[in-house]
């Protein structure tokens, strides 16, 4: 099983009506902090087993550990690491946290999924092309540009989805999560190929909900994880 197809099959598990859309991840945050901390001092150790053993399995079969130990030896030594806010979703958990190397802290965005898995991350702040397409796709709802959100759209999936069918679904996701408050960060699950996977956070009143927005080969969004539970 592919990364993407790994993920979906989580989606699909987790929610395949509406009412079960409503239920945060069973991650406590205390679990979350302990699961971020280990991989957090994995990251200042650069150990590669400890970090290839905690992703959740969909992310896991894609990499291998010598791959993360390539990664990890090219960044600067990591002096300190910090967890400075949890926040349960749906389905998964937002992590900020800070870094402290030579050149200052940076901040770092982790998201788990309900065993406590690391199912993407990101140095905050950076912003590459699917990610930037992804937030404007999900300001465009918060901002309620329907007719250009949709644009964003792949052709088939905008003969499927009217401006008032993305409308009527945003609204549902915002009455059951307490109102929008912002679109946080994005972060790229999987990059290549015929399906790209980009998480995007987005904090309402009650929940910081990680958005799944699938792409196709050449950069098009063609299905987005309210499509189908917010009929």
């Amino acid at each position: 099983m592919n990364l993407l197809a790994g993920l979906l099959a989580t989606i699909v598990a987790a929610a395949p009506v509406a009412a079960q859309q409503t239920n945060k991840t069973e991650l406590t945050p205390a679990q979350s902090t302990a699961a971020t901390e280990l991989l957090l001092e994995a990251l200042k150790e650069r150990q590669a087993a400890v970090i290839h053993s905690n992703l959740a399995e969909s992310v896991r079969s894609s990499i291998d550990v010598a791959t993360i130990q390539k990664r990890l030896d090219s960044r600067k030594a990591i002096l300190s690491t910090k967890v400075i806010g949890v926040t349960p979703g749906y389905r998964t958990t937002t992590v900020d946290a800070v870094v402290s190397t030579a050149d200052g802290e940076k901040p770092i965005l982790l998201m788990l999924d309900d065993d406590g898995k690391l199912l993407a991350w990101k140095w905050a702040g950076q912003i590459e092309g699917l990610e930037a397409t992804a937030l404007d796709f999900v300001k465009d709802l918060a901002a309620g540009r329907w007719v250009v959100a949709r644009s964003k759209l792949s052709l088939d999936m905008q003969s499927e989805l009217a401006p008032g069918d993305l409308e009527r679904k945003w609204t549902k996701l915002q009455k059951v999560s307490g109102g929008f408050r912002q679109v946080k960060d994005a972060v790229i699950a999987n990059q290549g190929g015929e399906q790209q996977l980009v998480l995007v956070a987005v904090e309402f009143v009650n929940t910081t909900s990680n958005l799944f927005v699938i792409f196709d080969g050449s950069g098009r969004i063609i299905n987005v994880d309210i499509s189908e539970e917010f009929v």
